[in-house]
């Protein structure tokens, strides 16, 4: 569970009648929005999952509690949601699945995340974490309902100091999308949630403590939009096979055998059999053999037993790598009686039937049709194209009756073109046919099937190309890419102009606006160590940088100061002496606290001197467990001692984002800037009063401890019609001896926080970037 920050201060947990009735507002609000985009009012929402992972508690509760989940349930019926409910275990444990009585969901599914989240050896994957019973536990646990995996593994999230994603995208790729995906079809799974199919980045203080600004999570589209990972084209080429098989809808799984069905031993194969078709799954036994295999199948078709191929080679099965092969498979007013190769989508187009199948480079294959002589072998060897090759194909639908074609595909008519670095739409108007999509280079483009019967043009975003018809129908042109003029500033070279954003340690700074942090008795089940509550919470600060001042008289036996500080993991905190700095924590990946012992300058009695704490609070944590309260964990000052004072000596004072939970600016939202003088002042808005500050560039950096603003503008002239990704690259140009950057940086454009950079990179001698 997240919660919000005001949770911290209260006793509210879960169950609680206080915790329920925070929840009644948002649910009637949030579910109203959500109920009028569900199907049965033309909208996409088709199924409704009214909790998140409910699947583990502490001994202390009652767990599963029906009566908890069937009270949120009822919350969203009655803001007007009607479609049925779903639910994601976070494992298979099944937790509340149907017909077992209150709460119970209307249909079960869980999650899977079966290679983890520790991307260090991306090319390690370790025996016995491909499952194999999931099929068993769906006819155990809930057998009259679609077998659904609402959160499988696409990707992996990467903590502060984390091995970079990057490593994820390597551990997780194509190689696992083919093997990890396809046995989860094997067991007949349909409906197949991928988390991530794109991260994006974490906007503002939006991210939590276990991961920094970007939430690439080496995802099927990268952070920057882009599409080149391999992944992307591996997962559409297995999208679009599925697509146009509905026999795999009721085929009923069996269970992955070694040496069934195939010559070999070493090779698992999973048999889908339908009333007529029947699909194979085939993967090394040993799921992470990096060995090239050869084999032989014998499988059973309306034409009798078969081995394959028949006409005497051999099928290859290459490290890592799992196929599908089908037998007595309909394509139209053909049906395949065998196919090795695998099948990545076929059209009936105007009294013509398209079939694209590939294979990888070192492989042969063999298909067979039955109830049907002629067909023509337009491109390929042996009626087969090369993987990397089918990359190039797009399937793309025509826009049916609205509404419910504008979500749905089953009676859509398509186009199946090649070329082009992403096709994204097309319609059809009498005889003219109108593709949008992005290009990198100048390409040829071919339309397979699906143009108009007597296509008379052919435009691509608007512009109308040459384009040649062959003799099979098939339209080809040529699309030119102009290469944008795109001409950015050398931040480097702008007149930046800077501001001291810590005043704060100043002697002569007023504090007196500050909230006194007198409270002396906290709601935070973190009971208090010290005489005042010194939690950020407990006066609405909840994101962001916070500031602490200590105000004290010095009696001259003050030696040393120990703190004991808590912002989550990758979070650092300074501390000064009036103008003194006495140390910082630059933190790591791990570390959501720390103890320090500082030394203090000699004072002089009857000194006033005080204390300041900067803490860059690195969001609140998630509670994983119901029971827990690990969401409520402070951030802020836990205990302190002022040597040769008592802690009551120390009166303190607590600032964080202006307005609090009461923010001021409501455009940008609550999480957009912390307490920095420079975000309370609104510096980092637009147009700030900056006439008169002095010049400095922040490539030079500050020259001893303490936040520095800087501000520059300039105007960003891209030229229109291109998508064109921008990221800002911060290099790691000072550490301290253990390598972890000496600086903290935070981004604003035009008011918005686009992110941090911090001590602990995903690899410290890295860049880091943070997208535009």
């Amino acid at each position: 569970m997240n919660g919000t920050g005001w949770l911290q201060r209260t006793q509210a947990r879960l169950r609680t009648p206080q915790y329920i009735n925070y929840t009644y507002d948002y649910v009637e609000n949030i579910g109203a929005i959500f109920a009028k985009a569900q199907i049965t009012h033309g909208g996409p929402i088709i199924l409704f999952q009214p909790e998140n992972e409910y699947s583990q508690a502490t001994a202390d509760v009652t767990f599963p509690d029906r009566t908890y989940f069937e009270m949120v349930e009822n919350q969203y019926r009655r803001a007007g949601i009607v479609v049925p409910f779903i639910s994601n275990d976070a494992a298979p444990h099944g937790y509340l699945t149907p017909g077992t009585g209150d709460g119970s969901v209307d249909i079960y599914g869980h999650d899977a995340y079966p290679l983890g989240f520790n991307c260090a050896n991306p090319y390690t994957w370790p025996d016995g974490a491909l499952p194999t019973n999931f099929h068993t536990l769906h006819l155990q646990q809930s057998p009259s309902t679609p077998y659904s995996l609402v959160e499988f593994q696409g990707g992996s999230f990467d903590p502060w100091g984390g091995s970079s994603f990057a490593k994820c995208t390597t551990l997780l790729n194509e190689h696992f999308e083919r093997v990890f995906y396809k046995n989860d079809y094997s067991f007949g799974v349909t409906i197949f949630n991928i988390y991530m199919t794109y991260g994006g980045t974490n906007w503002g203080n939006l991210g939590h403590p276990g991961g920094y600004t970007s939430y690439d999570y080496g995802a099927v589209i990268a952070e920057d939009r882009t599409v080149y990972r391999e992944k992307y084209s591996e997962a559409k080429l297995q999208a679009n096979f599925l697509r146009v098989s509905p026999a795999y809808l009721t085929a009923t799984p069996g269970n992955a055998s070694n040496g069934k069905f195939v010559s070999t031993a070493a090779i698992a194969t999973t048999q889908l059999r339908g009333n007529r078709t029947n699909f194979y799954v085939v993967r090394h036994a040993a799921y992470n053999s990096l060995d090239t295999t050869t084999y032989t199948m014998s499988v059973p078709t309306s034409a009798g037993n078969v081995t394959i191929p028949q006409l005497g080679s051999v099928l290859t099965l290459n490290g890592r790598d799992s196929k599908f092969h089908v037998t007595d498979y309909d394509v139209g007013e053909f049906s395949l009686l065998y196919c090795t190769a695998e099948i990545f989508t076929w059209k009936q187009f105007y009294g013509k039937t398209v079939l694209i199948l590939y294979g990888d480079a070192n492989e042969n294959h063999e298909v067979a049709f039955s109830g049907h002589e002629n067909f023509t072998v337009v491109e390929g060897t042996a009626v087969r194209s090369h993987r990397r090759e089918c990359y190039n194909y797009w399937v793309l639908d025509v826009p049916g009756q609205s509404p419910y074609d504008n979500y749905t595909t089953s009676n859509a008519s398509s186009i199946i073109a090649r070329g082009g670095y992403l096709l994204r739409t097309v319609s059809i108007v009498s005889n003219s046919l109108s593709i949008s999509g992005d290009l990198d280079e100048t390409t040829a483009i071919e339309i397979i099937g699906g143009a108009p019967e007597n296509c008379s043009s052919l435009l691509f975003n608007g512009q109308e190309l040459a384009i040649a018809t062959n003799a099979y129908g098939v339209i080809t042109g040529r699309i030119v890419y102009d290469a944008p003029a795109v001409s950015l500033p050398n931040l480097t070279d702008l007149e930046w102009k800077q501001v001291n954003s810590l005043p704060e340690i100043g002697s002569d700074y007023d504090d007196s606006a500050w909230p006194k942090a007198g409270i002396k008795k906290t709601q935070n089940p973190r009971k208090l160590s010290t005489p005042t509550s010194l939690y950020g919470s407990d006066y609405g600060f909840n994101t962001g940088n916070l500031l602490f001042r200590g105000h004290f008289n010095a009696t001259g036996e003050e030696s040393e100061f120990h703190i004991r500080t808590q912002g989550g993991a990758g979070y650092g905190a300074s501390v000064f002496l009036d103008r003194t700095f006495l140390g910082s924590w630059a933190g790591n990946g791990t570390g959501f606290e720390y103890n320090q012992t500082l030394t203090l300058p000699a004072l002089h009695t009857g000194q006033p001197a005080v204390l300041t704490v900067l803490l860059d609070n690195m969001g609140l944590d998630e509670n994983g467990k119901v029971g827990t309260d690990q969401m409520k964990n402070p951030r802020g000052i836990l205990n302190y001692t002022l040597v040769g004072r008592d802690q009551s000596a120390v009166s303190w004072k607590v600032t964080g984002n202006l307005g609090g939970e009461d923010y001021r600016d409501r455009t940008r939202g609550p999480l957009n800037e912390g307490g920095l003088y420079a975000e309370r002042q609104g510096y980092h808005l637009p147009d700030p009063p900056s006439t008169d500050w002095r010049s400095a560039n922040p490539t030079k950096g500050i020259p001893s401890a303490g936040v520095t603003f800087y501000t520059t503008s300039f105007n960003l002239s891209l030229p229109t019609g291109y998508d064109i990704p921008l990221s800002f690259v911060f290099t790691n140009s000072s550490s301290n001896t253990t390598g972890v950057s000496s600086f903290r940086s935070q981004l604003y454009v035009n008011g918005y926080q686009f992110g941090k950079y911090g001590m602990t990179s995903p690899s410290l001698a890295d860049s880091r970037n943070i997208l535009f």
